[in-house]
């Protein structure tokens, strides 16, 4: 994917800008150090002799970047990574402690030039002197056997110096580095998967919901047509005609996304016009649809089923009934209200996927940023939704 290969660009660039900058360093420094004092010279033995030691860094940090790092992170291989690195570990050490400089006797101090010594002023002949009489020390007797010998002082470790334990160090302390760069990208890489995932599962289950909704809307409508064909044939046809306009919009508009709101306020028109056909007198039918919406969308077919849930439940062929569609919009919000008288007996027919899966596309869509209220009274159903447009 295109993303993972950003991640991995993203990681590299990283390591990129901190090698580079490390290597900057030692320039940089004797830079300084010249321009504050005009009587040093600009030394480049002494910054290749600084990358010499960056570059065995260098070498073990790509070593454990491409090699080591992936048997962790991408192969939950511990026991390996554990050797291995126990392995790289013992020989920097020999290496370091075998190669280091010796300049002077112990400490790698390389004592000054005869020529130097004849110019050095006072002071500092004294301060030599001092140092001569600390490193060899004092003579004393012995008070048990009258032998004179050198006074004890400590020493550094024979094999391991205080330089070999610096370097251990900030080679622990680079590898650590190293791991946790990889895991933070590591954790970016896993999330943007389940995001991925995630989304994935949320068009999947937008479209079996539509798919649904879908085939349950038109068995609704070819019900009421085939009960005009015996009571009205040429409302019927009238019928076929209007449902022909909202299988257009169905077969073209429903597997979008969003629609704009002229489309769908269009879409109801049309569908409460059809109901309108079916029922006699009785029914009283008020639709109060805005005559010109701003350029917003919705998803499609999101306020049918509770029309239809509406017209299912609430009409009676007794006794007056009505249903009352409302449709406002304040700013980007749109509010929705849908009433309808209830029937004393309401259609038992089994299926009721609409209503259901409407419900399920909202919170899908748009979690905790839509508000819808039932209210089930005793002679009243209310529907009221606030909806936000895009």
């Amino acid at each position: 994917m295109i993303w993972m290969k950003n991640q991995s660009r993203q990681e590299n660039l990283t390591y990129l800008v901190v090698w580079s900058l490390l290597f900057a360093t030692p320039l940089l420094s004797l830079y300084l150090r010249t321009t504050n004092d005009p009587y040093l010279e600009f030394n480049w033995g002494e910054v290749f002799f600084v990358w010499g030691k960056f570059s065995i860094f260098l070498l073990l940090f790509l070593i454990h970047n491409f090699l080591l790092a992936p048997l962790l992170i991408h192969g939950h291989k511990r026991i390996l990574y554990l050797s291995i690195m126990t392995a790289v570990m013992a020989g920097f050490i020999v290496f370091q402690c075998t190669t280091r400089p010796n300049f002077g006797k112990r400490d790698g101090i390389r004592p000054p030039r005869m020529e130097q010594r004849e110019n050095l002023p006072p002071d500092l002949e004294d301060f030599e002197k001092m140092e001569k009489l600390r490193e060899h020390g004092p003579r004393h007797e012995d008070m048990r056997n009258g032998n004179p010998r050198m006074e004890r002082r400590h020493t550094p470790p024979l094999f391991v110096g205080e330089h070999d334990i610096l370097s251990i160090v900030v080679l622990v302390l680079m590898f650590g580095a190293n791991l946790g760069t990889k895991y933070y990208f590591r954790s970016r890489s896993d999330q943007r998967k389940l995001e991925d995932l995630e989304k994935q599962n949320l068009e999947q289950q937008l479209e079996y919901l539509k798919y649904q909704i879908n085939p349950h809307f038109f068995m609704n409508t070819l019900n009421n047509i085939h009960a005009l064909v015996d009571i009205d044939p040429s409302k019927a046809q009238e019928t076929i005609r209007e449902l022909s306009k909202m299988m257009r919009f169905v077969l073209y508009e429903g597997d979008k996304s969003g629609v704009p709101l002229t489309k769908e306020f269009e879409f109801i028109r049309t569908y409460t016009t059809l109901m309108q056909l079916r029922y006699s007198d009785k029914v009283k039918i008020t639709v109060d649809v805005p005559s010109e919406a701003p350029d917003l969308t919705i998803p499609p077919l999101m306020l049918i089923s509770f029309i239809e849930n509406a017209f299912k439940h609430g009409i009676s062929y007794q006794h007056d009934s009505f249903v009352d569609i409302k449709l406002a919009i304040n700013g980007n919000n749109l509010y929705f209200t849908c009433r309808n008288s209830k029937a004393e007996m309401p259609n038992q027919e089994k299926g009721g996927v609409g209503l259901a899966n409407v419900k399920k596309r909202l919170d899908l869509l748009y979690d905790n940023s839509y508000t819808l209220q039932i209210k089930d009274e005793p002679d009243i159903y209310i529907v009221e939704l606030k909806l936000p447009l895009r």
